[in-house]
């Protein structure tokens, strides 16, 4: 039986759906992730692995695929208003009904309509985002996912995209976390997320400027989140690249 501490932590997750992927989101999280301000005040690095893997993009509004990308975010941003998550109300379905599948109502299925109150939903299907979109999905999946520098590359282009990018070296960052415990109990750290980016990219490891932008935003999400993570360690280590051992 979970108490009320429990039930107030898991209270703002719900679960996302896009194409043939599952997402375990947190409300607020995602609706302040996307929101124009905060995307305004962060440093967003991206690679367009069509073109060329050894430079950042610097003129993002010249580039198409870019732009896509930040038109799905404004789409986010509108089904996820900041101000409608702040109070996420408490659901919690009847035993028989979770028994019998999912409640009625839970589903979002028509994840165009706005006036649908997201707060209320357990599942919201969002795959109409990518319907009509050239972007691929692990690009999305890199924006969604807070790497600091995201890979770029649309649909039909997988090919040319692993090509490239498995012609360089890469250094692989780590996330590591420590979660909170019992007095007397071994801390134990774990994975928390992990990402590329090529050599030649990120030759001053941690002191890039994206990535003291990238640790200063999980310190603050660190610092929210006191009650479950105690402490977080990243790790920079090189991947020498063999051709066609990318997987995107």
């Amino acid at each position: 039986m979970l108490d009320l501490q429990e039930t107030s932590m898991l209270n703002p997750l719900r679960v996302m759906v896009i194409n043939d992927m599952l997402y375990l989101i947190h409300v607020k999280g995602l609706a302040e992730h996307a929101s124009p301000k905060e995307r305004s005040q962060r440093q967003l690095a991206f690679v367009d692995l069509e073109k060329s893997c050894c430079e950042l993009l610097t003129n993002i509004e010249a580039n198409d695929t870019v732009l896509e990308l930040v038109s799905i975010q404004d789409r986010f941003s509108a089904k996820f208003p900041v101000e409608a998550a702040v109070d996420v109300p408490v659901i919690r379905p009847g035993i028989a009904k979770q028994m019998s599948g999912l409640p009625e109502r839970t589903i979002d299925a028509e994840c165009t309509d706005n006036h649908v109150d997201n707060r209320t939903l357990l599942v919201v299907d969002l795959s109409s985002f990518l319907e009509t979109a050239q972007i691929t999905l692990p690009s999305l999946n890199g924006w969604l996912l807070n790497y600091p520098v995201t890979y770029l590359f649309r649909n039909g282009s997988d090919e040319a995209a692993i090509q490239n990018l498995s012609k360089h070296s890469l250094h692989i960052y780590r996330v590591y976390v420590c979660g909170s415990c019992q007095s007397g109990a071994k801390q134990s750290e774990e994975e928390l997320m992990s990402f590329s980016v090529p050599c030649g990219l990120s030759t001053k490891r941690h002191e890039e400027p994206w990535a003291k932008s990238f640790i200063a935003r999980m310190n603050e999400k660190l610092r929210r989140c006191s009650q479950v993570w105690t402490s977080m360690r990243l790790e920079v280590k090189v991947f020498h690249s063999q051709s066609q051992v990318i997987v995107l």
